[in-house]
């Protein structure tokens, strides 16, 4: 099992300086401090979690070459043009890869370190299920938040729609209204910065994944039938 021990103490003053030195060039010249603090790092802890996943039979995993995103920004289609992001992420899925939904993800910066778990992107006709089935099974969205509730953890109601969805206006429940109102189905732990350069962030990783397992099975049995279909 791969061991995780921290982030170096250069990992956040690299991505800070990123930020002030959107350079090819610069790039070019400290990637090897990139790939040390911030590449290599990032790599121990996604399979460190892994592993310990899979020995706790928590249905996600990952590795250093499917589930870490890329410094470069892709920027063919946004008004910011620099080219690096400044942040280091990572998703671990059932399949391993960033394709998958269903997650648990870490996401590190000067500004906001994370980790979130959950569902979030999900196409029209998966959302579309995922609220059908919140409607069907209500009684059993309702015990899965108020689960994660008791270890402090909120669903992120930061995306919601101003009205309820077409076709849900019957509904006259306030907590399933909230639910059917939601873009993304998250829930979010914090991370001081203090404990980035500590193996602490895997343990936070390896408590909110397996926490979330019973949600995530709830929202993979809403998705997984359209995941399952053929192409048309």
């Amino acid at each position: 099992m791969t061991a995780f021990n921290g982030f170096g103490d250069k990992a956040l003053p690299f991505l800070k300086a990123l930020g002030f030195h959107q350079d090819r060039d610069w790039f070019a010249e400290n990637k090897a401090l990139y790939e040390s603090e911030v590449k290599g790092p990032l790599g121990d802890l996604v399979e460190a979690v892994s592993g310990r996943f899979q020995a706790e039979g928590v249905p996600l995993r990952g590795s250093r070459k499917t589930s870490l995103y890329r410094v470069y920004r892709d920027v063919r289609f946004s008004r910011n043009k620099d080219p690096y992001n400044t942040h280091a992420s990572a998703l671990m899925t059932r399949t391993g890869t960033k394709k998958d939904n269903g997650f648990v993800y870490v996401h590190i910066s000067n500004e906001r370190s994370f980790i979130a778990s959950g569902f979030y992107g999900l196409d029209g006709p998966q959302l579309r299920a995922f609220r059908d089935l919140i409607v069907r099974e209500s009684d059993a969205m309702r015990r899965l938040v108020k689960a994660m509730e008791k270890h402090g953890f909120t669903l992120d109601m930061s995306e919601s729609l101003k009205r309820t969805p077409r076709g849900f206006d019957d509904i006259d429940d306030d907590d399933v209204i909230a639910w059917l109102r939601l873009k993304h189905f998250t829930f979010i732990d914090e991370i001081d910065n203090g404990i980035v350069p500590t193996p602490e962030l895997a343990d936070r990783m390896v408590r909110l994944g397996s926490l979330s397992v019973p949600f995530l099975d709830f929202g993979w049995r809403a998705i997984d039938p359209l995941r399952d279909e053929p192409a048309s």
